[in-house]
């Protein structure tokens, strides 16, 4: 555990050291609350918070090596420190500069992957599927898999990172359940690899969740999805007897995520794949489950907003681990699992974008309603809690309701309903 404690420590003062003195790198590392389709902070915020989880990752590395005997786990750790740097250089440099391209941080990622397979043997060689079985029995076809795999992983990881504390707690609860397994198999070299990371991760979330002082940026997201990626190949390349759907369960929200936006992208809206885009799974929550900043003028209900967005996916990610780790060894049960996940997301897809959100998974915020006109203030103030979203999903202004007239009470401007009106008014403020 002191492996823990080690680069949860360099990492947590590294990012105060980073978020402290941001004034002198603020124009290099700060990210604009204007810079595109996928921002929802209130603030300009340093997005480099992945060299403190390097630096800790790092200094976790080299206290690994002072206390632990085992040569060749050391060498091994090293080795997949040194296969990191590529996909690591490639989102930090684009943080820095904005002028690192998708595609090019894609062929870093599988050049990080290269060197992996090539110096740890981080190779897929089997699928649980006899016909890409027969296939990967090919050295060129296994690598060449690998490559692509590895690199899409890293990208799919950088996706989800939309809010603070999403792709944080993922990775969290994918490193518990490697590690758990890893000890249960007596693999010590994954093991210490795996708390490492850990460890670099909390101290780094203690400043990202939930007020956002610092974020990942493309450098962390791209050195913790390669992380991620090459211990889900390395396990399962190592232990025979552990399946690689345990590797699919715990990588299926990135993935999933990343297939969908391919395709909504490339053939619903005929637009490139790497095209940006505010329709992801968790930018819709964020709009249309937690709606204070729509109605509020406040930076910190944003923030707030922002940070209530993690949790809706912390649950299943959960059991998803959970699941994997209690059937590693289980390929039946795992695509099961895995199958079951793809269709709660597709179902939960559906539902949001329909406006059709069951009822339990939408935050609502305490407000006041006062009817006027001839009905009963009964009736009147029924109806207007249903226009609200007490009894479903409730819209921000300009997508429903444009026929209610507002006005702006309270310290932080919060929206109250004043009156029903058959002509479509504009929101008026005082």
């Amino acid at each position: 555990m002191l492996i823990v404690f080690t680069g949860m420590f360099v990492a947590f003062v590294s990012c105060y050291l980073l978020v402290r003195f941001n004034s002198l790198h603020a124009h290099l590392s700060n990210d604009l609350t204007d810079a595109g389709p996928q921002k929802f902070h209130a603030q300009p915020t340093p997005r480099i918070g992945g060299v403190a989880i390097a630096l800790g990752l790092l200094v976790a590395y080299v206290f690994d090596r002072v206390i632990n005997p085992d040569q060749n786990v050391i060498s091994q750790f090293g080795l997949l420190m040194m296969a990191a740097i590529p996909a690591f250089a490639g989102g930090v440099v684009e943080d820095l500069t904005k002028r690192v391209s998708v595609s090019k941080r894609l062929v870093l990622s599988m050049v990080s992957a290269g060197i992996g397979a090539w110096s740890l043997g981080a190779v897929v060689t089997h699928l649980g599927i006899a016909p890409l079985d027969w296939l990967l029995q090919w050295p060129f076809v296994a690598i060449l898999l690998t490559l692509f795999a590895v690199g899409g992983v890293v990208n799919a990881v950088n996706i989800i990172d939309g809010f603070n504390g999403i792709v944080s707690g993922f990775s969290g609860f994918m490193l518990l359940s490697i590690a758990f397994v890893s000890f249960q198999l007596g693999d010590i070299f994954l093991l210490n690899a795996t708390l490492a990371m850990l460890g670099a991760l909390l101290g780094f979330l203690f400043w990202n969740y939930p007020h956002g002082k610092i974020f990942l940026g493309d450098g962390g997201s791209y050195l913790l999805g390669f992380w991620l990626a090459e211990l889900a190949v390395l396990i399962v390349a190592r232990h025979p007897e552990v399946s690689p759907w345990f590797a699919a369960l715990l990588l299926v929200h990135p993935v999933c995520e990343t297939l969908f936006s391919v395709y909504r992208r490339k053939f619903l809206h005929g637009k490139s794949p790497w095209h940006p885009d505010g329709l992801h799974l968790h930018t819709l929550i964020f709009r249309r489950l937690n709606h204070r900043q729509w109605a509020s003028s406040d930076p910190r209900h944003k923030v707030q907003c922002n940070s209530m967005t993690a949790p809706y996916f912390w649950l299943p990610k959960m059991v998803t681990a959970v699941l994997a780790v209690a059937f590693y060894d289980n390929a039946v049960a795992l695509i099961l699992s895995t199958v079951l996940y793809v269709a709660s997301y597709v179902w939960l897809y559906w539902r949001i974008v329909k406006f059709k959100t069951p009822r339990w998974m939408v935050k609502h915020d305490r407000r006041e309603f006062r009817s006027v006109g001839h009905e009963s203030s009964g009736s009147s103030s029924k109806r207007d809690r249903r226009s609200a979203g007490f009894t479903g999903l409730r819209f921000p202004f300009g997508l429903r309701a444009r026929n209610r007239r507002h006005e702006m009470s309270g310290k932080y401007k919060v929206y109250k309903v004043v009156a029903a009106s058959g002509d479509c008014d504009r929101r008026k403020t005082r």
